[in-house]
Formats: C-alpha cells, sequence, structure tokens
C-alpha cells in the first residue's frame, strides 16, 4: 500500500500537526478487500456477503500488535498472516485492500491495490502473509 495514504488521515493529520486538533489513533484497524480499487477519497468496491467481514489488525504503541515496530523507519508491515474467513459464496476478483477505522462504515485511512488479484470462490480461503501488507510514507 506503499504511501497511499486517504485524504480524511491526511487531513486528520495536518490538523494535528498544525492546529491542535486532536487525533486519537484507532483501537484497531480493520483490512478490507476490495473487487474495484478506492483510491484517496473512499470509494471502490468492498467485498460482500459470502461470509466476509474485515479482519482486524489490533494496534498498540507498547504492546502487541499486527504489524511490526517500525523502529525509525517510515514504513511498517503485518508481523503474522491474517487470514479472512472461508467464502461461503463467490466474492469475485479481489484487486485491492484498504484499511479503516471500524468494522463496518468508518473512515478509510490507507489503500492500494494488490500486487496480484486474485478469484476468490466459495470454499476458498483469503490470507496476507506476513510482511506482506506494508505501509510507507514517503
Amino acid at each position: 500500500m506503499a504511501n497511499n495514504i486517504t485524504d480524511y488521515l491526511e487531513s486528520a493529520l495536518v490538523k494535528h500537526l498544525f492546529r491542535g486538533v486532536a487525533y486519537t489513533a484507532p483501537a484497531s484497524i480493520y483490512l478490507a478487500l476490495y473487487t474495484v480499487t478506492p483510491g484517496e477519497t473512499g470509494g471502490g468496491t468492498e467485498v460482500t456477503g459470502g461470509a466476509y467481514a474485515r479482519k482486524v489488525l489490533t494496534t498498540s504503541p507498547t504492546g502487541s500488535s499486527s504489524f511490526s515496530d517500525p523502529g525509525t523507519s517510515n514504513s511498517t508491515s503485518n508481523s503474522a498472516v491474517q487470514t479472512f474467513a472461508t467464502a461461503t459464496a463467490d466474492w469475485g476478483t479481489v484487486v485491492a485492500a484498504a484499511l479503516l477505522d471500524a468494522a463496518t462504515a468508518g473512515n478509510m485511512l490507507w489503500y492500494g491495490p494488490l500486487t496480484t488479484s486474485r478469484s476468490v470462490l466459495s470454499g476458498d480461503t483469503f490470507e496476507v502473509s506476513a510482511a506482506n501488507l506494508s505501509i510507507a510514507l514517503d
């Protein structure tokens, strides 16, 4: 997902840094799958039905987290495999993913196309291998 930060998060961070408007990081971030790639303002087409649900990723400044500690780097990645529920109906061809601040609805924070799209059929399980969900600021 490189530096595909959304307009929502860009605005929140600028307001936080330069206007003193508090921004509280979400307790959890949710990984969503898309059949049409979203953009900086959101959009796209999220997978629906067939037992699909966003995958919760925990965040913590000091404790356990779904993301590796970036140290002094400008990037992080998922520290463990993220496995979605087994599809009970066809989900379509997954071409992108996004991070949101809620299990349903919410604000999109980051987005990006998958390196390789994948058709998810009934009975399939979609996984993101460890270190394959990379987040970076350039």
